[in-house]
């Protein structure tokens, strides 16, 4: 019998999006925990000008792709965009035509995982991401 203990596969998954005019300055953010809830990546993604809904399936988009390339096989999402989250959960429509190739794009990434599900949680409980998708705003207003 193999006793040893394989190592964790599972992630919990924190993004923002920020947008200064909607559309203006925009940046995306992530911030993954592994089980014991320990960072083990973060980021602040300028993007330039944008909306705020590009700006969080950006986030989205960025964590995941940072949660596949370290061997995360099951992921848990929490974002501040309940619109967001009701898409990808399939409650509500993918109508903006900007927003339909990330939404692809991120199903694409989260059907990679062994699991994956998103929900949506209120700001004060994602403020690691919200300051990180700040930061990637103001970088992209040149401050």
């Amino acid at each position: 019998m193999n006793s040893t203990k394989q190592p964790a596969n599972a992630a919990t998954l924190y993004t923002d999006g920020a947008s200064s005019g909607n559309p203006g300055p925009a940046g995306a953010a992530y911030v993954l925990l592994d089980e014991e809830g320990r960072t083990i990546a973060e980021k602040a993604v300028p993007l330039g000008i944008t909306t705020v809904g590009v700006a969080e399936y950006k986030a989205l988009i960025a964590g995941l792709s940072e949660a596949l390339n370290l061997g995360v096989k099951r992921l848990h999402a929490i974002s501040d965009s309940e619109f967001m989250c009701r898409q990808l959960q399939g409650k509500y429509r993918v109508r903006t035509e900007a927003i339909k190739p990330l939404y692809a794009r991120a199903k694409e990434l989260s059907a990679k995982l062994e699991h994956f599900d998103i929900c949506h949680a209120g700001r004060e409980h994602n403020e690691r991401a919200d300051a990180l998708a700040k930061k990637g705003a103001r970088i992209s207003a040149g401050r």
